[in-house]
């Protein structure tokens, strides 16, 4: 926030506290004894309240005004009452004033002013910090159903709190009684049905057959400004969290769109004495200790929208449940793709989101959804939402996914922009990355498996090349990567190797990769590729034949290249075992070989992409040496009389040496550049150098001279 807003916000604070002392103290005074009209006030508190919301303090004070005998007109509390915008979740305090003032008295709130406090308490419900203080303020609130003038609302404040231990026989003859009393009054009606669901055995006859109050949200556009206000303040103040939703419970008013309408919520009305809905349930421990017991609701298609009736059907898998929402959703798509007005598809994408995010699992019937609605989807609308919802395809063969989803779905997104080109390709990181998670649990090998994902990395594999090409951006080449850590994972663990092929990335890319500008991105793709050597190892280990010599042979291309361009100092040589010249061409070489020759900087062309001279790694080889020459420097021996100008060759050390310099190996200095990369996070050179050459494996561990010109020990041989 900046320090303009941060004013802003506390002059609004203090205006609206300055309003709300104005108020209280022309409360204590009779309107002839006043000095000015307090109405005007009145309305500047009340807009202040709807602009920022009010702080507990601020709430209570007002919560207090308005119950308690005081001067005030009724169109005043009225205006009070109707503007109480709580900013942060509603404490004890003020719930308990609002319950004490109910009833009858020359000290209680008129029964106008009551009503609008049970509507707020309606309205601020999902809100209150407590959610079990007006379950224990129960006896005190259905004892006043005899109020006619407050009976409709109160009646819904019951509606919302009743629980199985609320429902008593002395409750229901009196509810019945009232009911007859009220001439089947609907308010009274619709609670009524609220108690049979629970004991639907014991409420019989005609009471609960008359027309009953269908008990929905008084005023949904002030509950959306609640909600607008209190994100705005949770916003404002981040170092308090929100409150987590409790997903132990039935989920009311989800949603203040039309989302709530379309998905029906947890309703149970088949329980019997000896079982448990899941209305009951309050929290985990209730959850767990009753979960033999719990009735399934009337409407299974609420699962697509209520986290505890999913966590319940993941437990306890009941086939008809996943059948009847399958039914719903094959309905909701044909009315979809019908034209039919009356459908909310936003609303519909978000639940379906919900349903897959919590559940993990993706019904066949989506797929039939999906392969419909992706022919007319304009590839906008709640994009994040279908990618994420379609990211959970499960594993199915290749073509038929191709056809029906993935090349629709590319169709809808790709318009020639990079962003959406990467859309695409996050989309496919998290399907292959949700892939791996299931085939990391079975246990059996997948026949298909292996050709389904080798077909679907070749294809993203041409994505990445453009995306490589007409983006190449560190930013662009990091999700490039992000793809290939979740390819290189499946090639490098035993279990899922055995499932899989090693699917390299195209050779072309690789390259672009590898002269990329980052050190991080050459870092991960040193890593890649030595997770992939580790994977190549393990497979012609037990499975020769499954590799052409060809394809072995294109890989360790890619090994001898990297190793020639940063430890070997040739560079795009095409004549050592393996090597690729890094796809340039020879009289490409030649041409940049007398240009760097013509140029008499003292050093080669291949010499330029060494550890010294990189210019993604340079960096820190140099940082590296000046390191140890402070250190030299530090224990003021005097020996150390010049430092190095850098770079730093073989050549340029021998000189240093004798010089007056610090006395280093070559091979001293290269595996200390290597250990130094990484000490800052870069591990993946040195990772990839330890494990593809032979004569810096042996160093490493002996410590012992060795000929640096010795060639990358290949992925396997076939």
């Amino acid at each position: 926030m900046s320090a303009q807003e941060d004013d802003t916000q506390i002059q609004g604070v203090r205006d609206l506290r300055e309003a709300i002392s104005d108020v209280v103290e022309a409360s204590k005074l009779p309107p002839k004894q006043r000095n000015s009209n307090i109405k005007p006030t009145v309305q500047r508190l009340a807009s202040l309240s709807y602009d920022q919301g009010l702080l507990p303090d601020d709430l209570g004070q007002l919560i207090n005004l308005v119950t308690t005998p005081n001067f005030l007109d009724q169109a005043s509390l009225g205006s009070i009452v109707r503007n109480l915008y709580p900013a942060t979740t509603v404490s004890d305090e003020p719930i308990v004033t609002v319950v004490g003032a109910f009833g009858h008295g020359k000290l209680k709130p008129s029964l106008a002013i009551q009503g609008a406090l049970l509507k707020w308490l309606i309205m601020i419900h999902h809100a209150i910090e407590n959610q079990k203080l007006l379950s224990r303020a129960y006896s005190v609130l259905f004892n006043l159903l005899d109020t006619a003038a407050i009976r409709k609302p109160l009646c819904h404040l019951l509606a919302l709190i009743t629980r199985r231990r609320h429902v008593r026989p002395y409750r229901i003859q009196s509810l019945l009684a009232v009911s007859r009393q009220t001439g089947n009054d609907p308010a009274v009606t619709g609670l009524l049905r609220v108690f049979k669901d629970y004991y639907p055995e014991i409420i019989v006859g005609e009471a609960t057959r008359a027309r009953a109050l269908a008990f929905q949200h008084p005023d949904q556009q002030w509950r959306e400004r609640l909600d607008q206000i209190q994100r705005a303040h949770a916003a404002r103040n981040t170092s308090r969290s929100e409150r987590p939703l409790n997903s132990f419970r039935v989920a009311r008013n989800r949603a203040s769109g039309k989302s709530s309408a379309l998905i029906p919520e947890v309703h149970t009305s088949n329980a019997t004495e000896n079982s448990i809905t899941l209305e009951e349930i309050e929290n985990v421990d209730g959850f767990v200790d009753n979960l033999e017991r719990i009735e399934l609701p009337n409407q299974l298609i609420a699962v697509l929208g209520d986290p505890l009736l999913q966590k319940l059907l993941l437990l306890k898998p009941h086939a008809e449940a996943h059948q009847r929402a399958g039914s719903w959703l094959a309905s909701y798509g044909q009315d979809l793709l019908s034209g039919d007005s009356g459908v909310d598809l936003s609303g519909g994408l978000e639940l379906l989101r919900t349903f897959v995010t919590n559940t993990k699992t993706f019904p066949p019937v989506f797929l039939t959804f999906f392969s419909e609605y992706l022919k007319i989807w304009d590839g906008r609308d709640r994009r994040d939402s279908v990618l994420v919802i379609l990211s959970h395809v499960p594993l199915l063969e290749y073509r038929g996914l191709y056809d029906g989803i993935l090349r629709p779905l590319e169709t809808a997104i790709l318009d020639n922009t990079v962003d959406s080109q990467l859309q695409l390709l996050g989309f496919y990181t998290a399907l292959i990355q949700r892939w791996t998670v299931f085939l990391a649990s079975l246990d059996q090998k997948s026949e298909q498996a292996a050709a389904i994902l080798t077909d679907l990395v070749t294809h993203v594999g041409d994505l990445c090349l453009t995306l490589a090409q007409t983006s190449p951006t560190t930013s662009t080449h990091s999700r490039i990567l992000d793809f290939y850590e979740q390819v290189a994972f499946l090639a490098s663990e035993t279990k899922l190797l055995a499932q899989t092929r090693i699917m390299i990335p195209p050779s072309p890319l690789v390259y672009i990769l590898n002269f990329a500008l980052s050190p991080a991105n050459v870092s991960r793709l040193c890593a890649i590729l030595s997770k992939y050597k580790e994977g190549f190892q393990k497979a012609m280990e037990t499975a020769r034949s499954d590799y052409t010599p060809e394809y072995i042979n294109e890989f360790n291309g890619f090994l001898m290249d990297i190793c020639n361009c940063i430890w070997r100092s040739r560079a795009f040589n095409h004549h050592d075992l393996n090597s690729h010249g890094c796809l340039v061409p020879e009289p490409v070489v030649a041409s940049l070989t007398s240009y760097v020759n013509g140029l008499n900087m003292g050093s080669s062309l291949p010499a330029l992409f060494t550890l010294s001279y990189s210019p993604t790694l340079s960096l820190s080889a140099i940082a590296y040496f000046r390191e140890l020459e402070d250190e030299e420097l530090g224990r003021d021996t005097g020996e150390l009389r010049t430092r190095h100008a850098g770079p730093v060759t073989r050549s340029s050390l021998a000189a240093l040496a004798s010089s007056g310099g610090l006395k280093m190996g070559w091979d001293d200095y290269r595996l200390g550049v290597l250990a130094y990369l990484e000490q800052k996070g870069l591990a993946g050179v040195a990772q990839l150098m330890y494990n593809t050459m032979t004569n810096v494996m042996k160093r490493r561990s002996s410590m012992m001279p060795a000929d640096s010109s010795a060639a990358p020990t290949p992925a396997a041989r076939p």
